[in-house]
């Protein structure tokens, strides 16, 4: 059974730091090599990072099975979309509809807000997950280099989808 709950304090914070450092080294290191890995990680996800975005209004929350955390996701509310900051799930449970079920979420939460769309930014060689996004009906919008300080940039596309 998933289940998704808020990351509130610290300790959530922890947890999600913990799974990100082993997801993005595991996942990102081949794509975008493990010196960016590792700025990103300090940069984004670290406890006092995650602390900052909360508090510029980003949600986190972590995503559970067999109550054991094994992913979380981000978003916040742009403009009229919600904006997916972050979806991760470890390796050992991908392919089990997780990955669905926190697209679901947000669908859900986009909607009590009536926002018009989901958008999100994904990096060009993370094939695995472009493919995942479009079979869930995300469109690619455009193609965005960042800047992200430290001699990096995320070279991403921007995916969008709409909700009725």
């Amino acid at each position: 059974m998933i289940k998704i709950k808020p990351a509130i304090n610290q300790s959530d914070f922890k947890v999600i730091s913990k799974l990100a450092s082993i997801i993005w080294k595991e996942h990102y290191t081949k794509i975008i090599g493990s010196a960016q890995v590792s700025y990103m990680l300090n940069k984004f996800q670290s406890v006092l990072s995650i602390e900052n975005q909360v508090e510029e209004g980003y949600q986190y929350y972590l995503v559970y099975t067999e109550e054991k955390p094994v992913g979380y996701l981000s978003f916040t509310k742009k403009d009229n979309s919600l904006f997916l900051s972050k979806i991760y799930v470890q390796s050992s449970v991908r392919g089990k509809g997780i990955g669905k079920f926190m697209i679901e979420f947000l669908q859900q939460k986009a909607i009590k807000l009536n926002l018009e769309s989901i958008s999100l930014t994904v990096n060009k060689q993370n094939t695995i997950a472009i493919k995942a996004y479009e079979k869930m009906g995300f469109d690619k919008i455009e193609s965005l280099v960042v800047n992200i300080g430290g001699g990096f940039v995320m070279d991403d596309f921007l995916f969008e989808k709409k909700l009725s």
